[in-house]
């Protein structure tokens, strides 16, 4: 049997997935089959495109719910209570500036099951991540990008 993948996430990233668990078990998945049972008074079945759809839409709701317990039962909880705090690990927020003269960006590793770039949390597994993890304040690394590798140096890590 093989090892199941371990998640790593902040406890607020865990809480978040036990809310859409919730959610998603309780409402949507009430949702959906109310939809099922609309569809299904339109008639024949085979040519329903809305029993279709609301069948489509149970398998994803169950396939998330099965993805999202997934993830909760093999949680591993990020906690820095015992790094050094100049040191960037997982759960912290980092923050750089591209040389000669670049733009300051400051990024959180997490994990991947909540990597919101857009949210300025960028995956463990990430390049960028990979490059900075283990690295100290003041330090200058070299990150790959998908743009070419580009020099930077870490003014803060929180």
């Amino acid at each position: 049997m093989a090892a199941e993948k371990s998640f790593y996430m902040t406890q607020e990233g865990k809480d978040k997935l036990e809310e859409e668990l919730h959610y998603l078990k309780t409402d949507r998945r009430q949702e959906v089959v109310e939809r099922i049972k609309v569809a299904r008074d339109f008639g024949d079945l085979s040519e329903n495109s809305e029993y279709d759809a609301a069948k489509d839409e149970q398998a994803f709701v169950e396939q998330r719910i099965t993805q999202v317990e997934n993830m909760i039962r093999n949680a591993v909880i990020i906690e820095n209570d015992n790094e050094d705090p100049n040191v960037v690990g997982m759960g912290k927020s980092v923050t750089f500036v591209e040389l000669p003269d670049g733009d300051e960006e400051t990024y959180t590793i997490v994990g991947s099951a909540e990597a919101d770039p857009f949210e300025g949390k960028i995956s463990n597994d990430s390049p960028m991540a990979k490059s900075l993890l283990g690295q100290e304040i003041g330090q200058e690394v070299s990150v790959a990008t998908p743009a070419g590798d580009i020099e930077v140096r870490i003014t803060n890590v929180e």
